[in-house]
Order: structure tokens, then sequence, then C-alpha cells
């Protein structure tokens, strides 16, 4: 472990050792993969709104085939971050939300491990994820396809799209992809309304992605990793924040007034409430770290919200 990374009392322990399947369930940060299953339930309420048929059994299989590929991408992320020494280094953490596992920091799992289970979780999805393919058609490979190439390159060399800052388009991307997938699944087609709502639920999870930058800000700089937040510096990158914000709350006001998606649509408006408080918080602390934890947790509510919001507008729709 690094000099000064010391572990805090909230983070894993030696003793988890003992419980090897645990320590590799807990390495994937299972906390944070029900935004993937909130992407899931966006996608279904799009299609359920639009009269496709519920497939119950596909809908389920695409929920879990979903939240293994994030699994998967959380365990490859610690991998790549304990190899550039980002996480090690990581004096400002605050964990669970930024700084990784701590499992490889912490002494508990081998990195080389936590390497193979990502890909281990994302090659696994593949044969499960043919067969909904075989059942929905040749659309959701291209969306799959490309959901496990974002999922590889956010982290791995050569593409390692995070450390070059374009890591909130991959997020936005990736969980846009998420909703249409779903959709996909259960209409057998493409259509613009999950597109539209993806997007928008992509961006407020690449703003909690961005957020999370400034307290990793030092250890990404010294490793190496430029994102948005080191290259724009803390102060500057407060704005970012605001932006991504903006945009994601312009998409359904643009979409209802153009007739894409229903104007109950609107109350995923409502997330703007703690997201705004999170940007306030930012605003006070952005080059205080360790006060940032409240915009975190306000982040982590406005994205679940959003998309949960969304999802009822179109039930409701």
């Amino acid at each position: 472990m690094a000099d000064g990374a010391r572990s805090t009392p909230l983070e894993p322990g030696p003793a988890l050792a003992a419980h090897p399947l645990r320590c590799l369930f807990l390495a994937t940060r299972p906390a944070f993969l029900t935004i993937t299953a909130v992407g899931v339930l966006l996608g279904l309420a799009l299609a359920t709104f639009q009269g496709a048929p519920l497939r119950p059994v596909e809908a389920v299989l695409t929920l879990l085939l979903a939240v293994i590929t994030h699994a998967g991408a959380n365990a490859l992320n610690d991998y790549y971050d304990a190899g550039n020494g980002s996480d090690a280094a990581n004096t400002e953490r605050l964990y669970p939300f930024t700084g990784g596992s701590r499992f490889i920091q912490n002494g508990i799992l081998p990195a080389a491990r936590v390497g193979r289970l990502g890909a281990t979780l994302l090659a696994g999805v593949m044969i499960p994820g043919l067969w909904l393919v075989a059942g929905s058609g040749t659309g959701l490979l291209l969306i799959g396809l490309a959901g496990l190439l974002l999922a590889w390159a956010y982290s791995a060399p050569p593409l390692k799209l995070a450390s070059r800052g374009l890591g909130e388009i991959a997020v936005s991307l990736s969980w846009s992809l998420v909703v249409l997938g779903t959709d996909y699944v259960q209409r057998g087609q493409w259509h613009p309304a999950p597109v539209w709502a993806g997007l928008g639920y992509g961006l407020m999870v690449a703003n909690l992605l961005y957020l999370n930058q400034f307290p990793d800000a030092t250890a990404d700089a010294r490793a190496g990793k430029r994102t948005l937040v080191v290259r724009l510096g803390r102060r500057r990158a407060v704005t970012g924040y605001g932006l991504i914000l903006s945009a994601a709350l312009a998409l359904p006001v643009a979409t209802v007034a153009t007739r894409v998606q229903p104007a109950t649509a609107l109350l995923c408006l409502a997330a703007a409430l703690p997201a705004l408080a999170a940007w306030w918080h930012l605003r006070q602390n952005a080059g205080n770290p360790a006060g940032l934890r409240p915009a975190i947790k306000l982040t982590l509510i406005a994205t679940h919200l959003y998309g949960l919001l969304l999802a009822a507008g179109y039930l409701l729709g």
C-alpha cells in the first residue's frame, strides 16, 4: 500500500480474504449496479408505453446481462487503475464512491485475479446475449458489441477512454445503450424514443462519474490519467457539472415539445432538485475533496430519480 494511502474503517479488510466468493462479489462494487437496473427498467417502460407486449423471460435476462456487464467493467477498472497506480496513490478518495473497491490496494485480492474476474464477466454475457439476439433481431447484436467495447475500452489500453478525457462520452453512450438495448429486446426493432430517453439518463450517469473525478484528481494527474477534471482543473471544472446537468434536463423538455416523448416524461425534471443541491456543494468544496461526500450522495439520488421518474412518466403516459 502506498504511503499515505492507508485504508479507512469503512474499507474492506484482511478478514474478508477467508471468504473468496464474497470478495469477488464485493470487488464488482455491487452497491452501484442499481444504476444499470434503473436503466433496464426505463427501457422496459418505454417499450410497454409503445404497446410492445412484455416478454418477462427476456426482460429478466436483459437485466442480468446488463448488470453483469457493469460489474465486469467495474472489476476491469480496478485492475487497470491498480496497474497505473492511481488507486494506490489516492489519499483523497471518498470510499465507497471513489478510489476503487480497495480490494487490491488493501491486499485482499491480487490484481491479476480482479482482472480475470472482469474479463470473465464480460465474456460470460456473450452466449446468453446471442440467445437474446436470436429472439429479438440483429440490431441487438450491434448494441451488445458496442456495449462490451465501451466496457473494456473505458479503462483498458490502448484506448483507455477515461484517461483521455473521454470517460463522460463513453459512460453516456454506455447507459444509453442499456436503455436502447432493453427496449429493442422487447420491441424487436429500432425506435427513436429510447434513443433520446437513454441519452438523457446516460448524461445523468456521466455527471456522477464527472463528480467522482474531483476527489481523485490529484492521484489521477500523478498517474497520467488525463480526465476532464484533471485537464480543466478543479475550479474551472465546476461549470462542467452544470452543463452536463443542463443537457440532461433539456432533452426531455425538447422531446416532449416535439412529441417524441409524452408530457408525463417531464416528471424526471424533479431530479433537478437534488442535482442542483449537489452542484451547490460542489461549488463550495471543489478544492476540498473531503467535503464532496454530500454532493456525490445527492447526485446518486438525482441519477436514480431521473431514471425512475422518466420510467414512471412513460407508464403513466
